[in-house]
């Protein structure tokens, strides 16, 4: 007989259920693929339930992906289930290959366009922002991120800042995985309507 709870659990990476009470009643899309970077993938996923906040992880076909350096995840649903960004406070992109696989998604350009038309805060690390390049929207912003992105940010426009936490209008955007407290931070801040959320 086997004594072990875990035993047969073979998702390692799914949440626990937050208590009723710890709940804000308020959504986060997260929009990725394979080969994500994983720190930047699940330390903002886990904060952010924490937190309180429901989080949907959106990748163009639904069900699981891969993160770079081997974990996996198994409870996205697909792209096409993204169908009114009005019922999320805030679209996050994290870093890693998946950016590079996500421009190339009409679907995903699309929502990340559809949040920055809507006003609504879009955070971004490490490679996050080549989807925002994508979708044209960064001409005259402010934005961070991995340094090899340098130069194709400021083709499209935007003011590349070598910053640990770069805010303007709704784009909140950092490098690298050691930046992510600050990112969260600049992150928290906007969901609960601080300084970080201001008008595009």
């Amino acid at each position: 007989m086997n004594l072990n709870p875990f035993a047969e659990e073979k998702d390692i990476m799914k949440a626990a259920p937050v208590p009723a009470r710890l709940k804000k009643n308020q959504r986060v899309l997260m929009l990725t693929a394979d080969d994500t970077e994983d720190m930047e993938f699940f330390y903002p996923y886990y904060r952010l339930l924490e937190a309180g906040f429901d989080v949907d992880v959106a990748i163009p076909e639904g069900n699981s992906f891969k993160a770079k350096n081997g974990y996996a995840f198994k409870q996205a649903i697909p792209m096409s289930d993204v169908a009114d960004v009005s019922a999320y406070a805030l679209l996050y992109i994290p870093g890693g290959k998946a950016p590079a696989a996500l421009r190339k998604n009409e679907r995903a350009v699309s929502i990340a366009r559809q949040f920055v038309q809507a006003g609504k805060p879009v955070a971004a690390i490490c490679h996050g922002p080549q989807l925002l390049v994508e979708a044209d929207v960064v001409r005259g912003r402010k934005l961070t991120g991995y340094p090899g992105i340098q130069e194709e940010l400021e083709k499209a426009g935007a003011i590349f800042s070598d910053e640990a936490l770069a805010i303007d209008g709704v784009f909140i955007t950092s490098r690298l995985p050691g930046d992510l407290h600050r990112h969260m931070d600049g992150v928290m801040q906007a969901l609960e309507g601080g300084k970080a959320q201001r008008a595009a």
